[in-house]
């Protein structure tokens, strides 16, 4: 019984011994064997590998995909004209040395995206002070881009090279600081508001002329027709006093007639008329004589 005891503990250490040699690498690591301390070897193919146990040798891994740093400084920039801006940008970069990049920089990929986001805010600051806001906002973004990549990669590349690549340098935006801001808001709010005054009294005042000017063209037109009225009611007035004129003229009694006729009508308009007049008046002529304008005898 011991004897298979013993053989049962022999094989899980055997197994336990074994399985501390073996190691994988993932395609998408480095794996960095260390011996005592140094490094060993340097795997870049994936796969099983074998090594020696703890603590003769160990291994770690560092990831060789494309990696992103965002910036996390909101510290404001002075421009060429000394305008305070605040930029956010992000940097594209992967290890390609490990080596190299374990005796420079870390042990992991947080060592390198903290010395990196360093060299990457100094060489924003330098670049920027060379340039206006103008330049940060129109087709020159690229060309500084492209020199603090320039920078950066000459950081990364020096003395000591960090084993690194540094792909692309982005900026995502430019931005006053919030005082700032907040005054250009107000500033661009009254130009607004400017324009906006400037044409309601444009449009006021065209409203005024407009206006003015249809009252004018309806006075005229008033105007013109009532001229055009009058001369046409003158017109039948003339051709009525000629048709009386010559109809009277033909019977002088009939026309006196007719003109007492009117005088009657216009007098006694209402019921209400009463009117005193003396009965001998040459007003009742018409009515007391006959159609020769002799006095008709009385009635008895």
């Amino acid at each position: 019984m011991n004897r298979v005891g013993f053989i049962v503990s022999s094989l899980l250490v055997a197994l336990a011994l074994l399985s501390s040699t073996l190691f994988v690498v993932d395609q998408r690591q480095f794996g960095v064997v260390y011996a005592l301390g140094q490094i060993k070897e340097v795997i870049t193919e994936p796969g099983l590998h074998v090594k020696l146990p703890p603590p003769f040798q160990n291994v770690s891994y560092i990831d060789k995909r494309l990696l992103t740093l965002d910036s996390t400084d909101a510290e404001p920039v002075l421009t060429a004209e000394k305008q305070r801006v605040v930029i956010d940008w992000y940097v594209r970069w992967r290890v390609t040395e490990p080596s190299e990049y374990i005796r420079n920089v870390g042990l992991d990929e947080r060592a390198g995206a903290n010395q990196l986001n360093r060299v990457v805010r100094n060489a924003f600051q330098e670049e920027i002070n060379k340039r206006t806001v103008k330049d940060l906002l129109s087709t020159k973004r690229e060309a500084l881009m492209a020199d603090v990549k320039a920078q950066v990669l000459q950081a990364v590349r020096g003395a000591k090279p960090w084993g690194v690549d540094v792909v692309d340098v982005r900026i995502t935006r430019v931005d006053y600081v919030a005082a700032i801001t907040e005054s250009v808001y107000r500033r661009m709010e009254a130009e607004r508001k400017r324009v906006a005054n400037e044409l309601r009294s444009t449009g006021a005042a065209e409203g005024e002329k407009i206006r003015a000017d249809a009252d004018r063209q309806r006075e005229v037109t008033i105007a013109n027709a009532y001229r055009e009225a009058q001369k046409i009611k003158g017109e039948g007035d003339a051709e009525a006093a000629r048709v009386y004129a010559e109809s009277f003229g033909r019977d002088p009694q009939f026309a006196q007639f007719y003109r007492s006729l009117d005088a009657y009508k216009a007098s006694f308009n209402k019921k209400s008329d009463v009117m005193v007049l003396d009965p001998s008046s040459d007003f009742f002529k018409t009515m007391r004589g006959s159609g020769n304008g002799t006095t008709a005898p009385a009635k008895k």
